[in-house]
């Protein structure tokens, strides 16, 4: 069995969940994948502006520690990191040897396949330079069509999930019509299932990036002879 583990940065049990449920979608058990949610121990319970994301990156190194050297840590083939700000990646992937992704990453690795262009739609208007500034560090500025923010609280959106899916679907609409993207990234890993009730309704690709980065995760593990399950390749 092949153990891919994604790390929530806040620290809402019931968004680690939700997200992993969305990977396995991907990663399916019958496949040989098993996703564990590990949510970190200290933080908000979402991230809303740069200082709380900065801060997640120690909890995101903790929470990976915590597991690479708890009793399934020789099992854990990748790692996920669930917050589009991609906390942590960087320094994850200096320490350990598995697999790490990063769902902002990629979600615009896919969306700008092929050189297509591509816009952001989220709720987080507090994470709009970060995000900017994301897209500018993985080389993809030139594909990039912009980002279009639902108004409002973000924290009052999340907790009305059926208006929150509404004003993102807004947000895309105006991505593809008045911006031109070829696709658009829903950019949050707590709005998962916002980004799959919209998969459908638009005439470019909605992508979510969860679902983006377990299907990136697939595709290491196949590409490094990892899918069989642990670090080392073992039955």
């Amino acid at each position: 069995m092949t153990l891919v583990a994604l790390i929530n940065p806040n620290t809402e049990g019931a968004t680690t969940a939700m997200m992993a449920a969305i990977a396995r979608r991907v990663l399916r058990l019958e496949d040989g994948y098993d996703v564990q949610g590990v949510t970190v121990a200290a933080g908000p319970p979402m991230l809303i502006d740069e200082e709380a994301l900065r801060a997640s990156v120690e909890h995101v190194l903790d929470a990976a520690d915590r597991l690479l050297t708890g009793p399934a840590g020789d099992r854990v083939a990748a790692l996920v990191v669930g917050a589009f700000g991609d906390p942590g990646v960087e320094d994850l992937r200096a320490r350990t040897s598995v697999p790490v992704v990063g769902i902002a990453e990629a979600a615009m690795r896919e969306a700008g396949v092929d050189g297509r262009r591509f816009g952001i739609a989220t709720t987080t208007p507090g994470l709009a330079a970060a995000i900017d500034a994301r897209v500018d560090r993985l080389g993809r500025s030139a594909q990039y069509t912009g980002l279009r923010l639902t108004p409002g609280d973000p924290r009052r959106l999340a907790a009305t999930p059926a208006e929150m899916t509404e004003r993102l679907a807004e947000a895309v609409d105006r991505c593809v019509r008045e911006d031109g993207a070829e696709a658009v990234v829903i950019g949050g890993g707590p709005l998962g299932e916002a980004a799959e009730a919209l998969r459908h309704r638009f005439p470019v690709p909605v992508i979510g990036p969860v679902p983006a980065a377990a299907r990136e995760i697939h595709r290491l593990l196949t590409v490094c002879g990892r899918a069989a399950g642990g670090r080392e390749g073992r039955p």
